[in-house]
């Protein structure tokens, strides 16, 4: 069987021309609606930018994944959430903390690893974590999220509640084992949760189809009974309208699996210059842009005009860069905090040591008429 191209495992396809079809899926949302997740793409463009920038500037410690090239995805996912659903991340988590409603401020303040920051300043680009908006928080570990939000899912089974809980992840997870045990505990319990794999085609450097046997990855689902289904994550109302009906399916009772088709702009991490991708291949990720696209959609639509999608550009631009000012003008974290949110109860022997300090106090230095009496 041949190896499939690599053009097609790396980049998404370029959005067809606007048509009838696109403005009657548009209808489902207000032209307000519209242009609220157009601005809410073009702040998570402005402000994963801005990250960048500032980790060449060493403002940024440890590692940072960024966004760009999934804002569509991420705009979809977020507005069909209710208030009182609970989110799961993985590392990949800046602009899901955005379009939930954290504010640029205290997300950029958490970059910087300050004391305004949504985590306190400890928890850094991967581990966000609010909440007062049931962020459940980044997780560093491959899949580490998985179980978690699977349990959260079932407490809420458990107290009768009507939320809904959504767990993302890219598409490697999908080969750990955590992830089939928690779609088989999942569907076995009938469990109010949504799947949600984020697929660019890339596990770091290697595709899907070298990885995965099975590189439909909403299929899987079909191994414990569960609904599924793959959609265009370049769109943001067609993700819009997937998770409508993923979310309606979990609040009944039955766990779903969403898969959406999404692009990754530039490489894994920050630092990752995306060796592996010709130059071509880079060309078409870049032609594959959400924001741009959606841009010239709803101005097709006769949503936005020109002179409004460059005020939108330029209102934003000036919120991420008041952001960034906040983050410099942020203190650092106390020392004396750092295990302060460790455990969210006390814990019995819980170790507090510091770096470089002795595992067990030093014994009291011996008094000199004990020496003396050594010495007899």
């Amino acid at each position: 069987m041949p190896t499939p191209s690599k053009a097609r495992r790396t980049a998404r396809p370029a959005a067809a021309e606007p048509s009838a079809r696109d403005d009657a899926e548009a209808a489902e949302l207000s032209a307000d609606g519209l242009r609220a997740l157009h601005r809410q793409m073009v702040l998570i463009r402005r402000f994963e930018e801005r990250a960048a920038r500032a980790y060449s500037e060493a403002k940024i410690g440890g590692y940072c994944h960024l966004n760009l090239g999934e804002e569509a995805t991420v705009v979809g996912l977020m507005s069909c959430l209710e208030p009182s659903d609970y989110l799961y991340a993985n590392y990949r988590e800046h602009g899901y903390a955005l379009a939930r409603g954290i504010t640029p401020e205290r997300a950029m303040a958490e970059l910087y690893g300050r004391s305004d920051g949504v985590s306190r300043g400890w928890g850094g680009s991967m581990h966000f974590f609010d909440l007062d908006v049931r962020f459940m928080g980044g997780y560093g570990i491959v899949g580490g999220q998985v179980p978690l939000a699977t349990g959260t899912a079932l407490a809420i089974d458990y107290r009768g509640g009507t939320e809904a809980v959504m767990c993302l992840m890219g598409d490697g997870t999908t080969n750990i084992g955590a992830f089939h045990e928690s779609l088989n505990l999942a569907a076995l319990w009938h469990l109010p949760i949504v799947y949600v794999v984020n697929n660019n085609g890339l596990g770091m450097g290697t595709t899907v189809e070298q990885s995965s046997a099975e590189p439909e990855l909403h299929r899987r689902a079909a191994s414990y009974r569960m609904p599924s289904a793959r959609v265009d994550g370049g769109d943001p109302v067609a993700v819009h309208a997937a998770a409508r009906v993923a979310l309606a399916s979990a609040r009944s009772g039955t766990p779903y699996l969403l898969e959406t088709m999404t692009g990754r702009m530039k490489g894994h991490s920050v630092v990752d210059p995306a060796r592996y991708r010709s130059p071509e291949e880079s060309a078409a990720a870049k032609a594959a842009d959400p924001v741009a696209a959606f841009a010239a959609r709803l101005l097709h639509l006769g949503v936005l005009t020109d002179a409004e999608i460059t005020r939108i550009d330029r209102e934003v631009a000036a919120e991420v860069a008041a952001a960034a000012a906040f983050a410099d003008a942020s203190p650092h974290p106390d020392v004396s905090t750092l295990f302060d949110y460790t455990y969210a109860t006390p814990v019995p022997n819980d170790s507090r040591r510091l770096p470089g300090e002795a595992l067990f106090p030093a014994a009291p230095a011996p008094a000199a008429r004990d020496l003396a009496e050594v010495a007899r």
